[in-house]
């Protein structure tokens, strides 16, 4: 949805994002602590939203991937 701005599930060309706020709690969206302290290190998630059928997708900024990689709080498989 967030490259082609058409839900794969309905087709629904009604997409809206939420996105964090900036506050560490995630209020408006969701969040990924990558290091110690809740004011620092912390990675926001987009989350897009199909307003006709309600499926959702969750997306990170490219540049981030490496904050992510990096942090010694994610488990790698």
């Amino acid at each position: 949805m967030k490259n082609t701005k058409i839900c794969p599930k309905c087709s629904g060309t009604n997409i809206i994002v939420i996105q964090n706020d900036g506050h560490p709690d995630g209020t408006y969206g969701n969040n990924i602590q990558c290091k110690a302290t809740v004011l620092s290190g912390v990675v926001f998630v987009k989350r897009y939203i199909c307003c006709s059928c309600g499926y959702t997708e969750e997306w990170i900024d490219r540049e981030n991937i490496d904050t992510i990689l990096n942090s010694k709080k994610i488990i790698k498989l």
